[in-house]
């Protein structure tokens, strides 16, 4: 009798390929759908644009302090000031997209690109939205020593002495800056712009008499309007003030139309895992619906939003659109 031996069929190239695909993706798979799970396991950087003291800063110290409460590890502030916000924001984008660099950027984020022909990044393809943390107005405040006293008297004091009334903002291109640019193109006067590296350093100036005015964020300059050593005229967005509930909009006080409004934003670099960008946002939204950290940060100015990653990714591309409309129809030109 005859044996005959059975042999098994040799693997294809194909079934060995399928194989091998299967078990990468069964091995990779949880990591990639957990990859939330295991962060952070180590301090997160929170890179700033603008000096300490400033509005940024002003709301970054209580939001970050919550934060780190709730995710477990540290948050550290890295400030990065300079270029209108444009050197921390290069810095992000250079970073490893692990959501352990993260920036809160302001309006100036939005603006940038329609004023720097030549950025080291790119505004919509370089980071990931995060959240929309906050939106603070502008207040148009000047010194006591200006013989102006309410809106309608600066125009016609401008009017008058053009180029003579000098306003300060935090910097080149920044919200502050095209709010006084559009104030002149508005009512038709001339001021000179003095750039300043922060708010801080911008009240600082007022007090001193460097500056007349400033379009200024409400949060740096009410405690000097409070104090009496700056005096408040008007603020920049469509609605008043809860915080100066008294003082009229530029619009209320004769600029129809006018509505300049700051915001903050937390963003991390592109291609941070998805997850990880979700869980920040829900973290962040969670901690602005807190009563105290709510309170807290209204008392200097501040409307708590804490937004989606889409809502957010909608939100600068309309501001994008916006502000090149404001800098075209202005005239503001940045080498």
């Amino acid at each position: 009798m005859t044996t005959r031996t059975i042999r098994k069929p040799r693997a294809t190239a194909t079934m060995m390929l399928g194989a091998l695909l299967a078990t990468a993706l069964a091995t990779a798979g949880p990591r990639i759908a957990h990859a939330a799970d295991a962060w952070p396991v180590k301090p997160i950087q929170l890179l700033i644009p603008y000096p300490p003291g400033g509005s940024a800063d002003l709301l970054a110290r209580p939001l970050s302090a919550k934060l780190q409460e709730r995710l477990g590890q540290p948050i550290v502030l890295d400030y990065r000031p300079g270029a209108g916000g444009t050197i921390a924001s290069q810095t992000l984008a250079r970073s490893k997209p692990d959501g352990y660099t993260l920036i809160m950027v302001l309006a100036a984020h939005a603006i940038n690109p329609s004023l720097y022909p030549k950025l080291p990044y790119d505004t919509r393809k370089d980071f990931a939205p995060v959240s929309l943390v906050a939106n603070l107005p502008l207040i148009l405040a000047s010194s006591q020593s200006l013989q102006a006293r309410n809106v309608a008297e600066l125009i016609a004091q401008a009017r008058a002495t053009p180029g003579k009334i000098t306003f300060g903002s935090a910097g080149n291109g920044n919200t502050g800056h095209l709010a006084g640019e559009l104030f002149d193109s508005m009512t038709g006067v001339k001021m000179t712009h003095v750039p300043y590296k922060g708010s801080a350093q911008v009240v600082n100036a007022m007090l001193a008499g460097d500056i007349q005015l400033t379009f200024d964020s409400i949060s740096t300059s009410m405690p000097q309007i409070r104090a009496g050593k700056m005096r408040a005229l008007a603020v920049t967005s469509a609605k008043r003030a809860a915080m100066a509930p008294d003082v009229p909009t530029l619009a209320e006080a004769g600029v129809p139309g006018f509505d300049i409004n700051g915001w903050y934003a937390i963003l991390a670099p592109a291609g941070t895992p998805r997850d990880v960008v979700d869980k920040l946002s829900s973290e962040i939204a969670a901690v602005l619906a807190q009563p105290d950290l709510r309170a807290q940060i209204a008392a200097n100015g501040y409307e708590p939003v804490g937004s989606t990653p889409s809502a957010l990714g909608a939100h600068i591309e309309a501001e994008l659109v916006r502000w090149n409309k404001v800098v075209t129809g202005a005239g503001v030109k940045l080498e």
